[in-house]
C-alpha cells in the first residue's frame, strides 16, 4: 500500500514539475518578443552598459555559456535561479582589469545565504572605476584644469527558490548609479530566471533568464547647466540643458548544458547559450568545464556574434572589442571534508583586440 501511495505521489510531483516548467517557459515566450525587437539600427542607443559586464571569473571563463547550470555567486549576474543550488553560504570578491591599457578596474563583492529549506538570499556590489580623465572645456581644450574620475556602481539584492526537485527560479532587484561630481544618474532594473534539471544523474540542465528590465534613465545635476547672457537686455542667467532619457540594455539568455561524469570526482560539462540583445548584436556562446575532484577546474569558451571572423582580419566587420575566445581556471582548497566547504581562487581571461584583454581574479568561500 505504501509503495502504491509513493508511486502516485511521485507521479503527481512529476506532473506538477512539468506544469510549473511549461508555465515558466510560456511566460518568458510571451515577454520575449518585445525584448527581441532589437535590430542593427538600435546599436549603441542604450545606456548603463555596465549592466552587461560579468564581474565573476567562474562564468566568464567559459564564455558565459553556463546559463543553464550556473550556481552560487556567478548566478547573481548570469541566471539568478542558480543561486538556489548553494548548500549554506557563498561569499566572494573579484577584481577585473578591464581592457588592459585603459586603467579601468572593477571590484565586486557578493554573498549568497541559504534561507529555510529551499530559498536563498543574495546581495552583491559592483563598482567600476574609470581612472583619472583630464578636464577640458571649450575655452581650455588642452586641459590643464585638473582631472575628474567617473564611477559607476550596481547594487543587487536577489531571492531564489527551489520550487521542486527539478525547477529553480529567482529574481534580482538592481540599483544602478553612475556619473561624475556634478552629473549623476540612478535607476533600477530587474532580472528573472529559471533553471530546469533532469536526467538519471541530474546531468541535463536548461536555463532561461530575462535581464535588465526597467524604466528609462537620464543624467541630472549642475553639469547640465551653464552661465549665459540672455538678450536683448544682457541679463546673466543659469541655463540648463535637457538631458535625453535612455533605455536599459535588456536581453534574453537561453542555455543548455550536459554533464559527462567520469569515474569518481571527474566531470566534463559541455554548455551552449544564446543571447538576444535589444540594443546590440545577438550572441552565441559555447563552453567547456573540466572538474577534477572539485580541486582543479579548467574552463574554455567562445562567444560569437555577426562580424567576428577568427580566420582573417575582421576590423571591417567586427563591432565589438571582444574577439571571441575565453579561458579560466579555479583552484579549490578543502576547508572541511565532512561538509564539503572549500576556499577557491578563480581566474578568467577574455581576448580583445585592440587592448590586451580582460583579466579577472577572485577568491571565494563555499560552505
Amino acid at each position: 500500500m505504501n509503495k502504491v501511495v509513493l508511486k502516485i505521489t511521485k507521479e503527481i510531483d512529476m506532473k506538477n514539475n512539468v506544469k510549473y516548467f511549461l508555465c515558466a517557459i510560456l511566460i518568458v515566450l510571451l515577454i520575449s518578443p518585445a525584448v527581441m525587437a532589437g535590430n542593427k539600427q538600435r546599436l549603441g542607443q542604450a545606456g548603463a552598459p555596465e549592466l552587461l559586464i560579468n564581474p565573476w571569473a567562474g562564468s566568464s571563463g567559459w564564455g558565459q555559456a553556463s546559463v543553464g547550470n550556473v550556481s552560487g555567486l556567478d548566478a547573481l549576474y548570469l541566471n539568478v535561479a542558480g543561486s538556489a543550488f548553494i548548500n549554506k553560504t557563498n561569499i566572494g570578491y573579484s577584481n577585473t582589469n578591464w581592457l588592459v591599457g585603459t586603467d579601468i578596474s572593477i571590484n565586486s563583492m557578493g554573498l549568497v545565504q541559504k534561507v529555510g529549506d529551499a530559498g536563498a538570499l543574495g546581495v552583491y556590489v559592483m563598482s567600476m572605476d574609470l581612472g583619472e580623465i583630464e578636464t577640458t572645456t571649450t575655452e581650455n581644450p588642452e586641459g590643464g584644469m585638473g582631472t575628474f574620475n567617473p564611477k559607476y556602481s550596481t547594487i543587487g539584492i536577489s531571492y531564489a527558490k527551489e520550487f521542486s526537485n527539478s525547477i529553480y527560479g529567482g529574481v534580482v532587484l538592481k540599483i544602478v548609479s553612475g556619473g561624475i561630481s556634478d552629473l549623476k544618474t540612478t535607476g533600477v532594473a530587474i532580472d528573472a530566471g529559471i533553471q530546469y534539471v533532469t536526467g538519471s544523474q541530474r546531468q541535463v540542465h536548461f536555463g532561461i533568464t530575462l535581464r535588465n528590465v526597467g524604466p528609462t534613465m537620464k543624467y541630472t545635476g549642475d553639469g547640465m547647466s551653464f552661465r549665459g547672457t540672455v538678450p536683448p537686455h544682457g541679463v546673466d542667467m543659469t541655463v540648463e540643458h535637457r538631458s535625453a532619457e535612455f533605455e536599459l540594455p535588456t536581453q534574453v539568455k537561453i542555455g543548455l548544458a550536459y554533464d559527462f561524469n567520469f569515474g569518481v570526482g571527474q566531470r566534463l560539462t559541455v554548455a551552449g547559450a544564446f543571447t538576444s540583445n535589444s540594443f546590440s548584436k545577438d550572441q552565441y556562446h559555447l563552453g567547456l568545464e573540466y572538474d577534477f575532484k572539485n580541486i582543479l577546474l579548467l574552463r574554455g569558451g567562445y562567444v560569437y556574434e555577426d562580424g567576428i571572423n577568427p580566420l582573417e582580419d575582421d576590423y571591417d566587420t567586427r563591432t565589438t572589442v571582444f574577439t571571441g575566445p575565453t579561458a579560466g581556471a579555479s583552484v579549490r582548497v578543502p576547508l572541511n571534508k565532512e561538509n564539503g566547504s572549500v576556499f577557491s581562487i578563480d581566474y578568467s581571461y577574455r581576448d580583445t583586440n585592440p587592448f590586451m584583454g580582460v583579466h579577472t581574479i577572485g577568491a571565494r568561500i563555499i560552505l
